[in-house]
This record gives C-alpha cells, structure tokens and sequence, in this order.
C-alpha cells in the first residue's frame, strides 16, 4: 500500500467469507444500523491519513447535505456511489461493520467494542450479493466547488480524492497557495501549546471522517510520522507520504476560512486541517492569523 487508495487497515477482507455477512449498504438503511451501535472504534483513511476514534456515531451524511461534528460522536461522510458494500465481518472474538468499495477496499471499519452491541450486528438486515447494484443512490444537490463554501471542496475531495478539482483549480476563485509541508507538525504542536481547537477531516475513497477540538498531545516519529490527539480522536499522518501542501480559503461559518490540504503521491487529498463549523470568533481569528503566517513553499 503505497497510495491513499490503499487500506488503512491491517487485513481486507473479501465481500464473503465464513466470518461476514453482507448487510444494506444504502441509505437510510445503513445510516440506521450504523447509529444502533453505542462503543464504537471508528477508522478510516489510508496510508498517508488516518482517523481513530472511540464513540458512537452521529447520523452518517451523504455529499451534498448539511454536515456537523460534535463532541463525542463519530462524523461519518459518504459518497453512496462509492460505497458498494458493506459487511458484518467476526474474526477471532471481534465484530466490525465495515464499508468496501467497488475494488473491494475497506473505506471504513468500526468496531464494535460492547457485548451488547456485537449482539445487535446480528439484527442488522442482511442483502443477497448484487441485489444492491441496480438501486439508484438518493440524488443530491452537490454545489459547484468553483464558488462553493467549505462543504463544497470537502465534498468535492469525497468524490475522487479531489483529482478533478485539482485538475481544474486555476478556476477557484478563493485564496489557494503551496505550503511547505514539514510545517505542519509545527503547526499542531503550536496549536496544542495555546489550547486552540481545530477541525481535522481524513479521507478513504467514497468515505471522509472527521474529529474537532482541542490538541492534547502530539508526538513525531523519526520517520515523519505525526500523531495528534484531538478530543476524543487520534490522527496520524506520514508526511513522507504527502506529496503537496496547500492553503485552501472559502467560506464556512465564520466567514473565509483557511484549510491545509495534504495530497498523497497520486495527487488525492488524503487530510484536511481547518476549522469545522461554528467554533467561536476569537478561535476563527486566532486560526487565520496562524494561517497568515505560515511560509509558502
């Protein structure tokens, strides 16, 4: 796996095998079994990101609705064209619902960290392989990223990795410039030292989740690997695996708001650093005089 369209996890699992079971991929049938669960260890992204977290999860969105993070809950975003499969897999004592793919790739896994709620993966509903293929995916007003506000790009990045809207950035008429990459450790760790929030989103493909809060620890290994405890998630990034860095302003809640936007080696957005939602206007401000500040590439 050398690539963010790898898996972020340690074994994929085939759609079928003696331990899984295929269940409802679509929504509001997914999001319902998804929310029944109470401890959930959610993950998602791949080899340049990842997001771990501890909790249960909000009500999955799709691209093109409204979009919120809360403390406690796991932000989960899906692009339901992607998202081909979902399964109850059991190995060895442990029960996960994981979401594949059309190649087969786990895009996202949680879990299941109760007796309890192992118990209810047995009453999620389950589907004959293919039946799902011919049911149309509920259709979505997706704003234009050209003009579009914060969600716009987000939701633009959920769709492909943000490829197409790479490709074409000489038309966004928003703020955009290249970031010298080995700022961003700095970056968490300033965050950390002065107790400033900050909104993390990690992508897989068809699937995007997301943390915000306060920094509480940060750490850096020898091989550029970052980690970052940010409320009640865990992130890692591998910046030798980031091939670009770039500042990223448009507008959110509290007006225009800057993101840093990490691209693995195939040009796919693999993390986005930002402010998410509403967060306050002195942590806005405080936010956009350290984007200010930060050197170009």
């Amino acid at each position: 796996m050398t690539d963010q369209h790898g898996c972020a996890f340690e074994g994929c699992c085939p759609r079928r095998n003696a331990g899984a079971r295929l269940i409802d991929p679509r929504m509001p049938e997914l999001a319902r079994c998804l929310t029944l669960f109470q401890y959930v260890q959610a993950v998602t992204g791949g080899p340049v990101a990842r997001i771990d977290q501890a909790g249960s999860y909000a009500v999955p969105s799709l691209r093109g609705d409204a979009f919120a993070v809360h403390p406690g809950e796991i932000a989960l975003r899906l692009d339901a064209d992607g998202v081909d499969t979902a399964v109850v897999a059991r190995d060895e004592g442990s029960v996960a619902v994981r979401l594949l793919d059309a190649e087969g790739r786990i895009v996202h896994e949680g879990r299941l960290l109760s007796d309890g709620d192992r118990l209810l993966a047995g009453l999620a509903p389950t589907v004959h392989a293919g039946s799902t293929a011919a049911t149309p995916s509920p259709v979505r007003d997706v704003p234009a990223w050209e003009n579009g506000d914060q969600l716009a790009q987000l939701d633009a990045i959920l769709a492909d990795g943000g490829l197409a809207r790479r490709a074409a950035f000489d038309r966004y008429r928003g703020e955009h410039r290249d970031i010298d990459v080995d700022v961003v450790p700095a970056v968490l760790d300033h965050v950390c030292s002065v107790g400033l929030p900050i909104g993390v989103a990690v992508f897989a493909p068809s699937a995007m989740q997301a943390c915000g809060g306060r920094v509480h620890v940060t750490d850096r290994t020898t091989g550029g690997r970052v980690f970052a405890a940010i409320a009640q998630s865990s992130v890692e990034i591998d910046l030798a695996g980031v091939r670009a860095c770039r500042l990223v302003r448009s507008t959110a809640a509290h007006g225009p708001t800057s993101a840093l936007e990490l691209d693995d080696a195939d040009g796919r957005c693999a993390a986005v650093v930002t402010q998410l939602g509403i967060v306050g206007e002195q942590v806005h401000t405080a936010w956009e005089h350290l984007a200010a500040s930060l050197p170009g590439a």
